[in-house]
């Protein structure tokens, strides 16, 4: 694992928000990108810790759609607000919401 500290935190806000079972499958079946971003604001952690450990967590996450070697992740802030509220995903073939990446940890 590349961060295993931000996988850790993130292991437990899905434990948290969903129990173990579910936790457990969401991580080897997978999970949309905004169904961790629901999770983890949902979990106790700030919002702060939430945003740095689902970006730092990425690079140890099966990502499909493929990427491929350039992408940029995009924050979306609530209005009027400096708390993200949203991620998107920027390649050079155009933007996928949050609801359109799968994430699944890598074996």
């Amino acid at each position: 694992m590349k961060n295993p500290d931000a996988i850790a935190v993130i292991v437990s806000a899905l434990r948290h928000v969903h129990g173990d079972d579910i936790a457990r499958l969401m991580l080897v079946e997978g999970m949309s990108l905004a169904n961790l971003i629901d999770a983890m604001f949902s979990a106790p952690l700030t919002h702060r810790e939430a945003v740095r450990a689902i970006t730092d967590g990425l690079d140890d996450f099966v990502i499909t759609p493929d990427l491929g070697l350039i992408w940029h992740l995009k924050y979306i802030y609530g209005p009027g607000s400096l708390h993200v509220v949203d991620l998107e995903i920027a390649t050079p073939d155009g933007t996928l919401a949050s609801k359109d990446v799968w994430l699944r940890l890598a074996s």
